[in-house]
């Protein structure tokens, strides 16, 4: 069973960093990450930038349609106008077949703001004691989690998978 999280860090640099700790804590068989993506929201800017973690995890299990669509339905699609509802809540709908409903998306939403950043990440088996043992100096952040269960796993391989 596959496990997306979100992290959310107070400063625009904690997600590339806590990732960075995440890849070498997998080069121990600590962490497994099947796939990641990164917000970065840095002061002063209007929205923030979004990066799928390739060169970390390889091609990754659900590639750039779904962190795409995500990321569109999270941080921009709001800002668009209420011309596209139907696309909103079509999208939204969809989302929810994976475990990922409007309360995780409106939270999502309201808690990465301008000034901090968020780590998307979608984990398979991770030995929890030592991972937490590696964060403890660290920024650990804010966890949104959102259990997925081998269905929507399924589900999202099919629908998001290259």
């Amino acid at each position: 069973m596959a496990t997306l999280t979100v992290w959310k860090f107070h400063t625009a640099e904690g997600a590339e960093t806590a990732l960075a700790k995440l890849v070498q804590l997998q080069k121990q068989y600590l962490v497994e990450i099947q796939d990641a993506a990164v917000v970065t929201w840095p002061t002063g800017r209007k929205k923030p930038k979004t990066i799928q973690a390739f060169d970390l995890v390889g091609a990754g299990m659900l590639g750039g349609a779904f962190w795409g669509m995500l990321f569109g339905l999270i941080f921009f699609m709001p800002v668009i106008g209420v011309a596209i509802g139907t696309l909103v809540g079509a999208l939204s709908g969809q989302f929810s077949d994976y475990g990922i409903n409007d309360d995780f998306i409106k939270s999502v939403r309201e808690q990465v703001t301008e000034g901090t950043s968020a780590l998307f990440l979608l984990t398979g088996k991770v030995t929890i004691d030592k991972v937490e043992d590696a964060f403890k100096d660290m920024d650990k952040g804010e966890l949104i989690q959102s259990n997925l269960s081998s269905e929507q796993e399924e589900k999202l391989r099919e629908h998001f998978g290259e």
